[in-house]
């Protein structure tokens, strides 16, 4: 035992490290079979007043403190599983985690390039490369790695105010529609912009922004004397992966001055497929895009990203200053994410998507996002043949939307129904084989298959269709 117990030696490193390795590769080999709902008919409270309590004086034994931890992670949603198609989910890169094994451990410092300049160079490239190759802006367009989604929507809703509104924030306007994403709305607030502020935006049959009417309504604030200053588009929405028309809506912005923000946090990475960039067409012509590679790259939970066409705007929105940062100094062509954003203190967040990315090639991205659209199909097409059943939108994602068919018109029947379409949520998620989630369209409950983990294939997506169709027969 070392004589300073933060500090180990090589020996008992090595040993913490082989143990905890141990129950890692222990967790994923028993992955597949593991149910996905670890929380249904267990004794969560006591577990939870267990975890509660405050850490000991005295060191504890790794081995019995890691077991215990299992018992936490048991308790929970197999986020991770093949069998989690509910929400959007993320199912985490083994390899990224190994990366971020190894960033935090040598612990380095993300936001000043001046005392990490290579790795802020190698998170410069993750974010360029997600700029420019995958969302299409132009050359010097890049960005900075976020928390998720919702801090990079919040810097871009910072962004574009300050660019538009300057201190005048009471008379801005946005811009969404119902099935934008509710970070949206939160990061407006966030940022001083009044709820009255916020408008939406109707939607056509396929959940899209009504471009016509979003036109109609800039025009009647702007008249009213108010000042309309940010647009927001979907490129793929929480409740069944749709996009909004973004060409239009670029078109619209540019012709009305406002900042065109794009969110992609869903869906922005099968543009690296070919029908992803044919159906996120647009995103180009964003003024920016929040991305979220741990959902459609498959990084491991806590990345997310905002690029710009122009990075002024973040430091002009985001810049700040102190005596004690007078030794910074400059690194020529590198960023200073410290003023591109609201975080000083944070680590180096790109090492966990460089590695994947370098050590499996971009090739192999794009290929598991070609087979989850391709499952995503077959499951819109499978469904469709289920007389109990109504499939109202085509994917343009991975999200596959289904419920009950009403068995006439009117209201009661409309309820039965929804009554009918909880019921078969329920009966498939107790298979602990799949995990669905629910959401209200238009006033019907509606279910949701999301297909996104990396280790989800075509057995696991037949093994929930299977159940799907079978409730539904027996309804």
């Amino acid at each position: 035992m070392s004589q300073f117990p933060l500090e180990p030696g090589r020996a008992e490193m090595a040993e913490m490290g082989t143990l905890v390795l141990d129950h890692v590769l222990d967790f994923l080999a028993g992955l597949r079979d593991r149910p996905t709902n670890g929380i249904a008919d267990r004794d969560t409270a006591t577990l939870v007043r267990e975890f509660l309590a405050p850490p000991p004086e005295k060191p504890g034994d790794l081995r019995e403190l890691l077991d215990r931890v299992d018992r936490a992670v048991d308790h929970a949603h197999e986020i991770a599983g093949p069998g989690m198609m509910a929400y959007v989910p993320g199912g985490g890169l083994y390899t990224a985690a190994l990366a971020e094994f190894y960033n935090r451990a040598t612990n380095r410092f993300g936001s000043l390039a001046f005392q990490s300049p290579a790795l802020s160079a190698l998170e410069e490239s993750v974010l360029r490369w997600a700029a420019q190759d995958v969302c299409g802006l132009p050359a010097g367009s890049t960005g900075l790695l976020t928390s998720g989604g919702s801090m990079a929507t919040f810097s871009a809703v910072v962004a574009a105010r300050h660019a538009h509104l300057g201190e005048d924030l009471r008379s801005g306007t946005l811009y969404i529609t119902e099935s934008t994403h509710h970070s949206v709305a939160k990061a407006a607030r966030l940022a001083g912009i009044p709820a009255s502020g916020v408008r939406i935006v109707p939607g056509d049959d396929d959940l899209r922004m009504d471009v016509d009417a979003a036109a109609a309504m800039i025009r009647s604030d702007r008249a009213a004397g108010l000042h309309p200053f940010l647009l927001v588009g979907s490129a793929g929405t929480t409740n069944t992966g749709c996009v909004d028309p973004l060409p239009a809506m670029a078109d619209l912005a540019e012709q009305e001055n406002l900042w065109f923000h794009v969110d992609a946090a869903y869906g922005g990475f099968f543009r690296l497929t070919s029908r992803g960039r044919h159906r996120l067409a647009g995103t180009e012509r964003a003024d920016s895009v929040t991305l979220d590679p741990h959902k459609s790259l498959f990084i491991p939970y806590g990345t997310g990203a905002l690029v710009v066409r122009d990075p002024a705007t973040l430091y002009a929105a985001h810049a700040g200053d102190a005596g004690y940062l007078q030794d910074i100094g400059t690194t020529d062509g590198l960023p200073t994410y410290a003023r591109m954003g609201p975080e000083l203190s944070r680590e180096v967040r790109g090492l966990r998507a460089w590695l994947p990315l370098h050590l499996h090639g971009v090739t192999a991205f794009r290929d598991a996002l070609e087979e989850k659209l391709d499952l995503a199909e077959h499951a819109h097409d499978k469904l469709s043949t289920v007389p109990a059943l109504e499939v109202p939108w085509r994917p343009e994602l991975t999200t596959v939307a289904f419920r009950v068919r009403p068995r006439a018109t009117g209201t009661a029947a409309a309820e039965e129904a929804d009554r009918a379409t909880r019921h078969l949520l329920d009966r498939v998620n107790a298979s602990q084989r799949v995990l669905l989630a629910s959401t209200v369209i238009a006033g019907r409950q509606t279910i949701r298959l999301c297909i996104l983990v990396h280790r989800t294939h075509g057995d696991r997506v037949g093994e929930a269709l299977d159940l799907i169709t079978a409730a539904a027969e027996d309804l």
